[in-house]
């Protein structure tokens, strides 16, 4: 690294584990070196492809044995070597790719040299690979070869397709680089985790570790979110050390710190800051997960005390990977890292100045480095008077129509709606319910359905009319029931019962106790019976999504715990049922779209920029029903209030800007991607023209949710002010000599957090790590005591 002038200060990061060192450093870093010149990525011929890309003096000063021997402490010799020879071969091939194709933004060249390497990563082992023609085709041959023999098929499968994911998305970079594009803040986490590779470190770590994840558990979300709360974390810190060069020296433009000073029109120094905010709260939604979510996970899924250390080491080596891969960054030469003292959290106590009158120059640095920013998620104050939210220029390209039948689809619902119960009073509960038929016109779901479907027939619309109210309805009876009371049982059984109104097979349901399931079990019926078993597993899940991630909501509420941004917005395109909905359009097209088109990068990017156009324009009408009528706390202008400490009209104009960059996005992957794509999978004519049709249905449902939004009173104040049954419901008792009742939560809410910094201290760190004591592990183990 050269003296050129830092673009930014450091920040100071939030280590809350202690980096160890592998004893067999010095071995690795002797065989890595012999295998890299083995392979040809050290001393390769003048003239070829691998000529100059590393010499010795730079292999040296990357030293990937000392990252290796940081990030897996505990391997012996012979794994630290195999894992040693895996990052020295990434790291080459990412400055190879650089070399020869992002310099060069030879984008033909690219996609050959890339769709070549998955021929070298047989996921069965009878398959023979073809000849290396270069140093990263020889050096993946031996690695492999390497590995997968004491590994098993599920884990061979998996890093198979991480280590495709970052070897092919590597293409998007080249893309947005030859572009001038620098990608939006969702689009950016989203896709960096493919090209950056730490989903890639995370499987490795399994297998580094011996402690392979239970296939059966795989899938869930609490192993999802370790990974990926881990994968962002290596990736931002990344992203602050690795400015200098990537974005001022190399012309790169997938870093974080560049998309928020472009998102954001702030400075260098501010858009690092927040990167290294947003990189705290990644790594204590890590935390979190396991503290809060383990535990269950482990019960429902009935893992045995084997199996439940194996996710527990499993936790404890992406700890070690994410604290070892910080003391790499802070002494490698690949990295901006001149004014660091070279140590981690430990660094406020030993730098910086002292003496008489220089305490408040490190209240900053004390207040990053201990995470406590943490504490300001769980000291909102529930329902607020935050009063009406004005309403920004939403950015709107598309159209649409309304639905002819619409008339018919409001009566055909309403009359629905009261055959299923839910204009009913709640059993037991005289004179409260969720809806009555003016909440019900008010809500006029219906009309929503009629913008989003403009051109469905008779029998199509009130389908697609009957599913919104049944989704909404149930969106609405769920925290009614289970908010107010924090029931987390209550509403696991409520929740797990539901998928039993949704045979796959025809078999029988058990009797319906409330308005959702009786209403679920009728429109399943109506709606599944046509479909092929495959499509009805996958309408299915995308139901279940939906209510199960009611679950992770009423757990933030539970907890007085506004949610890490990230997880929000992936979250919120299950809660608001985005993925039902387009289930619902994707069945109009028939089976003439193959189905693994909506696997690819390109559909996923589709469908997720429309889900979150969406989403977040209920955020912003819902704000107010939400905050200060209904107690919420999962609300997308709440969590950019929380994360920015910023006020409601700021927080709204940067909600409105997410939402202005996805549909941006969404524009800009159908008009560049999308022939790509087609072309890719070789589509006939009308195949393209269903595919197109179904990009036409987003467009539509995007323009239609906000259609809906504007035209209907549901958000209104003066609606929500004369809507006392639910507020009653809801909020409790009010009135003198109330307060205390409405105190008591929250003060036991600072104690439950307060408990789990503990538990977080005692599980998470030491010096011993994550796992190491059986005292500290029993619980997890299911041991009594």
């Amino acid at each position: 690294m050269t003296s050129k002038k830092q673009p930014f200060k450091l920040p100071s990061f939030y280590v809350p584990w202690p980096a160890r060192l592998n004893p067999n450093l010095e071995a690795a870093r002797v065989h890595s070196k012999a295998w890299a010149y083995e392979m040809g990525i050290l001393g390769g011929a003048e003239g070829s492809e691998d000529y100059g890309i590393w010499d010795e003096r730079k292999f040296d000063a990357h030293d990937y044995a000392l990252l290796c021997s940081y990030t897996h402490p505990d391997a012996d010799e012979q794994m630290l070597n195999l894992v040693t020879d895996w990052y020295v071969w990434v790291f080459f091939f990412d400055d190879h790719f650089l070399e020869l194709y992002k310099r060069t933004q030879d984008m033909v060249g690219a996609k050959k040299y890339l769709n070549r390497l998955p021929a070298f990563m047989p996921v069965q082992p009878q398959k023979t690979p073809p000849e290396p023609t270069n140093a990263v085709e020889r050096g993946l041959v031996d690695l492999w070869n390497r590995t997968i023999p004491n590994a098993s098929q599920d884990w061979v499968i998996r890093f198979s397709e991480s280590t495709i994911n970052l070897l092919k998305e590597s293409q998007w970079e080249l893309a947005n680089i030859s572009q001038d594009r620098v990608a939006n803040p969702i689009e950016y986490i989203e896709m960096r985790r493919k090209v950056g590779g730490a989903p890639w470190s995370a499987n490795l770590v399994e297998h580094a570790v011996g402690a392979e994840i239970p296939a059966r558990i795989a899938p869930t979300r609490p192993m999802r979110v370790l990974k990926d709360t881990f994968s962002d974390g290596v990736h931002l810190r990344n992203d602050i050390l690795s400015y200098q060069r990537e974005v001022e020296e190399e012309g790169e433009n997938a870093n974080c710190i560049l998309v928020l000073e472009r998102f954001l029109d702030v400075s260098t120094q501010e858009a690092a800051n927040l990167t290294n905010d947003l990189l705290t709260s990644r790594v204590q939604q890590f935390e979190d997960t396991f503290v809060t979510e383990l535990p269950s996970l482990f019960e429902e899924y009935g893992l045995t005390p084997d199996e439940r250390l194996k996710v527990v080491l499993y936790a404890k080596g992406l700890q070690d990977w994410q604290s070892g891969g910080h003391e790499w960054h802070m002494r490698s030469s690949r990295y901006m890292n001149q004014t660091s003292d070279k140590s981690s959290t430990a660094s406020w106590f030993l730098g910086g100045p002292i003496g008489l009158g220089t305490s408040a120059a490190r209240l900053g640095d004390l207040h990053d480095s201990l995470g406590l920013k943490r504490f300001k998620s769980f000291t909102h104050v529930s329902y607020q008077p935050v009063g009406p939210v004005t309403l920004p220029q939403f950015y709107m390209p598309f159209s649409t129509s309304l639905n002819t039948h619409l008339e018919e689809a409001r009566r055909h619902s309403k009359e629905w709606a009261r055959q299923m119960g839910m204009l009913d009073v709640l059993p037991g509960m005289p004179g409260i319910f969720i809806w009555d038929d003016h909440k019900f016109d008010v809500a006029d779901v219906a009309l929503c359905g009629a913008y989003i479907h403009p051109n469905g027939s008779s029998a199509e619309l009130n389908i697609t009319a009957c599913w919104l109210v049944w989704g909404t309805y149930a969106d609405d009876y769920f925290p009614a029931l289970y908010g107010s009371s924090r029931n987390m049982a209550g509403a696991k059984i409520f929740n797990s019962r539901l998928s039993a109104f949704m045979p796959l097979d025809g078999d029988a349901i058990p009797e319906a106790t409330n308005p959702v399931e009786r209403g679920l079990a009728d429109i399943w019926m109506r709606t599944a019976g046509p479909m092929t078993p495959n499509a009805r597993r996958q309408f299915r899940r995308a139901i279940e999504d939906m209510t199960e991630s009611w679950l992770w909501e009423l757990a933030n509420q539970i907890q007085n715990r506004i949610p890490d941004p990230i997880d929000y917005v992936e979250m919120r395109r299950k809660t608001f049922g985005s993925d039902l909905t387009m289930s619902l359009s994707r069945l109009s097209q028939g089976d003439e779209i193959p189905p693994e088109i909506f696997h690819t990068r390109t559909m996923q990017n589709i469908d997720n920029s429309a889900a979150d156009f969406a989403c977040l324009t209920n955020d912003i009408f819902s704000y107010q029903k939400e905050i200060e009528f209904e107690g919420e706390i999962n609300n997308g202008v709440l969590a950019v209030q929380n994360f920015l400490n910023c006020d409601i009209p700021h927080a709204v104009a940067i909600v409105n800007n997410l939402m202005t960059s996805r549909a941006i996005q969404f524009e800009h992957i159908v008009a560049t991607e999308l022939p790509a794509l087609c072309d890719d999978f070789g589509l006939d004519t009308n195949t393209r023209k269903k595919l197109y049709g179904y990009v036409k249905k987003l467009e539509q449902w995007m323009c239609g949710v906000l259609k809906w939004h504007r035209a209907v009173d549901r958000y209104q104040e003066f609606e929500l002010r004369n809507n006392s049954t639910q507020k009653r419901l809801l909020q409790g008792p009010t009135g003198l000599g109330t307060a205390a009742t409405q105190i008591r939560p929250s003060i036991g809410q600072q104690t439950t957090q307060t408990n789990v910094q503990l538990v977080v201290h005692n599980l998470l760190s030491s010096s011993t790590g994550l796992g190491t004591s059986a005292t500290k592990i029993g619980t997890l183990l299911g041991r009594k005591g």
